[in-house]
């Protein structure tokens, strides 16, 4: 069961609470461990809420000021951008990061007094580019910057795909092979017939050879022959 809230009287402007001279409900806890020991708050009377009548009223005008002083500042911060140069590596990679704290830093330089939990930045920028950054100084008061990081010098982002070869170049290659593959075999094919030619025509000169050497002998047989019968 939760614990049932104390009403105090502030005495101070507390954040995110109220400011001097408002009654306020909170939790025993905050009260006890906080409020009171900081004397920020005390049980609330009529006295003391009529002490505090000049305080509230200097404090109530305060914040029209500052609420003014937003407002205007909201509407000058349309179409800011921020632009912030860092060292990162050729991928643009920063070698540290860009937090709510550099951007707040970066507003001021530029002339918008934006507190540095006023800048809504889900995490830490780490890579160069550019960002979209929400301004929240109010509930109802919201802007919208522009974060440019830059390199602090040109980046060489530049790589050569590799490639690889699409069906068609895959086919070519294929038939430029088998072509290849092709034309060495009636090369050998034709070395072996004229192994085969040379072959025969040495065949077919013995053969010859041999039949001039028959009928010369034939020839030289007659001659003799023929005296003797004469």
């Amino acid at each position: 069961m939760a614990a049932k809230k104390v009403k105090l009287l502030l005495l101070k402007s507390v954040e995110n609470l109220g400011i001097v001279g408002d009654e306020v409900k909170v939790r025993p806890g905050f009260a006890r461990n906080f409020l009171l020991p900081h004397h920020l708050a005390e049980k609330p009377t009529a006295h003391k809420i009529e002490m505090l009548k000049e305080a509230r009223a200097a404090a109530l005008a305060e914040l029209a000021r500052l609420r003014k002083s937003r407002e205007e500042l909201i509407e000058r911060m349309q179409n800011v951008v921020v632009t912030l140069v860092r060292s990162c590596n050729d991928q643009g990679i920063l070698y540290g990061s860009v937090t709510q704290r550099d951007i707040a830093d970066g507003l001021h330089s530029a002339g918008y007094e934006v507190d540095v939990r006023s800048v809504r930045l889900a995490q830490p920028v780490r890579r160069v580019g550019s960002y979209h950054v929400p301004i929240q100084l109010d509930k109802d008061l919201k802007a919208e910057v522009t974060l440019e990081i830059k390199p602090d010098r040109t980046l060489d982002l530049h790589t050569e795909p590799t490639h690889e070869p699409e069906a068609g170049e895959a086919a070519e290659g294929e038939t430029s092979a088998e072509g290849e593959a092709a034309d060495a075999k009636p090369r050998k094919k034709g070395r072996k017939a004229e192994a085969e030619d040379a072959g025969d025509d040495a065949g077919e000169s013995a053969k010859a050879k041999s039949k001039d050497k028959s009928e010369g002998k034939a020839k030289a047989g007659k001659k003799k022959k023929e005296p003797a019968e004469a």
